[in-house]
Formats: structure tokens, sequence, C-alpha cells
């Protein structure tokens, strides 16, 4: 695989180490240079422990270069905090699925602390193109109940000012400006709102009368021993050190590159494999030709309970992608939240915009091969990512 790899451009492959992503085992998503996860399965998510931080030593952290704001006049977190406000500062991008699984949470503590003195302000930093797109972030917002203020941080201003490198990642600032508490990825969720309740009660306001939560990480199924690793469509971010994500040596033959590819049907987990005309794009793997019938696929041996998938379509024109799990249509009871059913008992779903989409939801843990077709050549996919909790995603 080397060998071939090495056919790319010295520039690309200095792109592709530098924008390496890969999900980590604390349910955060590292953006940068981060240990690669082991080869095969990774382990089941779990919390990660705060980091530890001289308090007295703290600096000033501030939102800065902001994009634009939304659901929000722009605003300074010193702006906050000399007014006797309380900031958890929320590091997100809408098509991370660790970000997602923290929003009920982000949307528990908004609607508790909101009126005794705290501010969440989610800062949007994305990982994709698609994703510095207003409109996007916009519908966002809106389909995950986001009310709280939202910096969009394009150009990774704010990132960089609070010395971050994960999505998602949760900074507590007191009234009077210190940061007293940080925690990345998902998980100690009680241990959160204890330190929020703190730097309230320190600030003067009366939290005691209202309940604290109850769920510290969410469940997983209890069969889930491992779990399916994100995979990404384009070459910037397909690869960890000695270990790619597309299955076949075809893919390595050039950046950019329309090819066809003939599926063996031999699936490894970890990785993905194409079926048709193919092009490989720095963010994505992109169906290159529009076909008659959605005979041209993506497919993967998966280990979890649920699918998702990133898609951008590439045109105005919503177009429909079938799914087969094990050779079959889903079932009802197999199909993720975003999956409907024709007459003829096929399961399908419609990309009309550019987001996540939950494709398989199971009822408990399995391996299944998976594949994905669309007669369409705005078919795009950037990211699958996989997860074991009960909520389905």
């Amino acid at each position: 695989m080397s060998g071939l790899f090495k056919r790319f451009s010295l520039a690309a492959v200095v792109a592709a180490v530098v924008l390496v992503v890969t999900a980590c085992g604390s349910g955060a998503k590292p953006a940068s240079q981060a240990t690669p996860a082991a080869p095969g399965t990774t382990p089941v998510p779990t919390a990660t422990a705060r980091p530890a931080f001289n308090r007295d030593a703290a600096p000033a952290f501030e939102a800065i270069g902001v994009s634009s704001w939304i659901n929000s006049e722009p605003l300074t977190i010193k702006g906050l905090t000399s007014a006797n406000k309380v900031v958890l500062v929320d590091f997100w991008t809408y098509t991370c699925v660790n970000c997602i699984r923290t929003f009920p949470f982000l949307r528990e503590w908004n609607a508790k602390y909101a009126d005794r003195g705290l501010v969440i302000l989610g800062v949007h930093t994305p990982e994709f193109e698609f994703e510095k797109v207003r409109a996007n972030v916009e519908r966002a917002t809106g389909q995950y109940g986001i009310v709280w203020p939202v910096a969009q941080d394009n150009d990774f201003h704010t990132w960089r000012a609070f010395g971050n490198r994960y999505w998602p990642a949760k900074y507590l600032i007191d009234a009077g400006g210190n940061l007293v508490f940080s925690h990345f990825g998902e998980g100690s969720y009680i241990e959160t709102e204890k330190e929020i309740r703190a730097a309230l009660k320190a600030a003067g306001y009366k939290v005691d009368d209202i309940p604290l939560g109850s769920v510290e990480n969410l469940e997983s199924d209890e069969k889930a021993t491992m779990v399916t690793r994100e995979l990404y469509g384009g070459y910037g971010r397909n690869f960890s050190v000695g270990e790619f994500n597309a299955g076949q040596d075809a893919y390595y033959l050039g950046p950019d590159r329309v090819t066809e590819y003939v599926d063996a049907a031999t699936y490894k987990h970890d990785k993905f494999y194409l079926h048709g005309l193919w092009k490989n794009e720095e963010e994505a793997v992109v169906h290159a030709r529009q076909t008659a019938t959605a005979e041209d696929y993506i497919a993967l041996k998966f280990a979890a309970t649920s699918v998702n998938v990133v898609i951008e379509p590439r045109g105005p024109e919503p177009f429909d992608v079938l799914v087969e799990m094990d050779g079959a249509p889903l079932t009802k009871e197999q199909a993720g939240s975003d999956v409907k059913f024709d007459a003829e008992g096929r399961s399908f779903f419609t990309v009309t915009d550019a987001r996540l989409y939950s494709v398989v939801r199971l009822p408990s843990f399995a391996v299944g091969d998976l594949k994905l077709k669309s007669a369409s050549k705005n078919f795009a996919v950037f990211a699958f990512t996989f997860g074991v909790y009960e909520s389905g995603i």
C-alpha cells in the first residue's frame, strides 16, 4: 500500500498528514495530529477525565475572529463575566456525532440555569468546508434545539485562542473571568453540572432548589465490546499511521482521480469499498457519474448498533440513496431515523442538504455488511460514524 501511496504528490501527502483526524476512545474527535487508533476495531468510547490545569495561572479566554453570530448579537466573554455571568464555552461542529450526543445535556443545563446566571456559548468550528455556510449551521441549530448564542469560528481563531484540539470540548469560565473547569469529549455530565453549579454559587446565584441531573455517561449496549471507528471518504483525512480507510488499491493511485472500481465483496473492518465510477477528493469520495439505476455503491463491514453517514449533495436537486444490510433492505426495526420505505419494500433515505444522516439503528449490537447505492452524480460521502448507545446515534 505504501508504494501506491507514493504516487501522490508530496504536497498531497503532507496535506493529508496534517489534516488526519481519528476518533478517539474518549468520545472526542481530535482535530490535528493525535495518536491514531490501533488497527482494527476500537474500544467502546468512555469518558475522559478533565485535564489538569492551574486555576491561578489560567489566561483570559475570548471569542475572537468570529465570522458571524447566530441566536445573538455579537458578544464577548469578558463582557458576560463583567456582568457577573458564568460562561460555558462549547466547541462543536454540526456533523460531529460526538457533539450531537452531548446536545440533550446542554439543552437541559440551559433550561435549568440560564435564568440563574449561566450563559452557554457555542463555538461552531467546522471540520468540513460546507460547515462554514451560515445557512447550514442555522439549520442545524434548529434541528438540535440550540437556542443559546453560537459563534461561527470559521477560521479557527477562537479555537486557537483556547488552544483547543477536540470536538466537543467544554470550558467553564467563572464570573471572575477564570477558567475553572474543562472537559473534552462525551460523558462526565454530572461532574460538569456540579462544576457549573459551584461556579454559579460562587457568583451569588441560588441553585440548590434545582435537581441535579442523574446521567453521568450514556449507557452503551452491554453486548458491545468494540465499535467500528470513524471512516473518512476524502484522502485528506483518509488514513492514520499504517492504516488506510479505503480498502482498494485503486484509491491510492493519485488524488482527485476518477476511477472505475470493482467490488470483490470481501470486506475488512474499518475500511470502505467502492463499486462503479468514483472520484477521490480531499474531503470526500464522490460518485462520478449519473446512472439509470443505482448500480454503483459504497460498502463496508461494521460492528455497532447504529451507523450514520455525512453527505453533502453536489447539486440543488434531492436524490435517494438505497440502503442494504447483509444483501437485503433494512427492516423497520433496523432503520435509522432518516430511512423510509418504498412500495417495493426497499429501504432508502433522501439527501436534501449537507448533514449527518441516521441510516442504521439496530435493536442490539451486531456485525453486518452495509451498502449505500445511488444513481446520482451528486452523491458525496464525507464520513461514516458508528455508535453503541441506546440513543440510536
